[in-house]
């Protein structure tokens, strides 16, 4: 694995209804590598079995990383294995910090809008614009109280005046109204969206509606939607791979990022779902079928990316740059 550290787990504990807390630091007590509001860490389990998670705790922490794991009842794997079989003093392999959901420039207004676990890279987002004494506000969605990931922490931060809460199971009255929340884009405004899929695409829709610009639209995916057309009805198509002189297949059953791996390729691989954008690889030649969650409708037209964990052809050959 290339690019890992070792750490330790110093705390774990219950944050919330199915969400754990875990608090990671160095081997040595020295410091971890540093990390921007928004990014996230790839947690190796086992060598086949790697999961992404948003590090919320401040920015300017150096010490510790904060990660927050909810149990998906879907789960292939990877937040079971942290909910059950890791523990206080273990020792994990993880990534150094990627970020590919960044803040905007200073002196813009951010609107952070969290549905459920998509509460984690807010929060290392609230820090960090309490730090540069921006204008923003958080919005924080939950099924529950006792459902609510770092609800009390939130209550009682140093930008507890800034956060607002919204559960389901509380009176109609305090929920959150998107319309009247998005009703007033402005050039200097910035909407960062993390949750559920469905929450996202319901906030981004109302945003789009209300007149926002793509350009102040942010989110983050925890995991993709699966998709409606399962591989098996698709062709096969090849990988030409234009520094390596070589020819993959790619048949109807694997990923491309599989293919490659079989014939000794070591691209590198994150979430598996087109979500994290780890595995983008240049297209030099051919039309990608683009299925990712990551890549935005201007850089899909220009078909010179693809994600290879999920993405797959219109052509019959794609020529990549490797």
């Amino acid at each position: 694995m290339q690019d890992t550290l070792t750490v330790k787990v110093l705390h774990k504990a219950q944050e919330a209804l199915g969400v754990c807390r875990l608090e990671l630091v160095a081997l040595t007590n020295s410091t971890l590598p540093e990390f921007e509001a928004g990014a996230h860490v790839q947690v190796h389990l086992r060598s086949d079995l790697a999961r992404s998670y948003s590090l919320c705790n401040d920015p300017a922490e150096r010490h510790r990383y904060v990660l927050g794991v909810h149990l998906n009842p879907q789960t292939r794997g990877g937040s079971k294995a942290l909910h059950d079989l890791v523990g206080e003093g273990d020792l994990l392999e993880i990534s150094s910090p990627r970020n590919r959901f960044a803040l905007a420039p200073v002196d813009q207004h951010a609107i952070l809008l969290a549905g459920g676990i998509g509460i984690t890279p807010l929060i290392s987002m609230a820090h960090a614009l309490t730090r540069r004494q921006q204008r923003f506000e958080l919005h924080y969605c939950a099924r529950s109280r006792d459902r609510a990931a770092f609800y009390d922490e939130l209550r009682h931060s140093p930008f507890a005046g800034h956060v607002h809460f919204y559960f389901d199971d509380e009176p109609a009255e305090q929920q959150l109204q998107l319309p009247a929340l998005l009703a007033q884009p402005a050039a200097d405004k910035h909407l960062y969206v993390c949750g559920p899929n469905g929450f996202m695409s319901q906030a981004l829709a109302v945003a789009r509606q209300a007149g926002w610009h793509a350009d102040r639209l942010h989110q983050e995916h925890f995991s993709a939607q699966v998709q409606d057309q399962p591989f098996e009805v698709d062709g096969s198509f090849e990988l030409e791979l234009k520094r390596s002189a070589a020819v993959v297949h790619v048949p109807p059953h694997q990923t491309a990022a599989q293919a490659l791996r079989a014939h000794g390729f070591q691209l590198p691989v994150d979430c598996g779902e087109g979500v994290c954008g780890t595995c983008l690889t240049f297209v030099l030649d051919g039309v990608p079928d683009h299925r990712d969650h990551c890549l935005t409708p201007d850089e899909r037209l220009l078909n010179d990316r693809f994600l290879p964990c999920c993405s797959r052809a219109k052509s019959v050959r794609l020529v990549l740059d490797l």
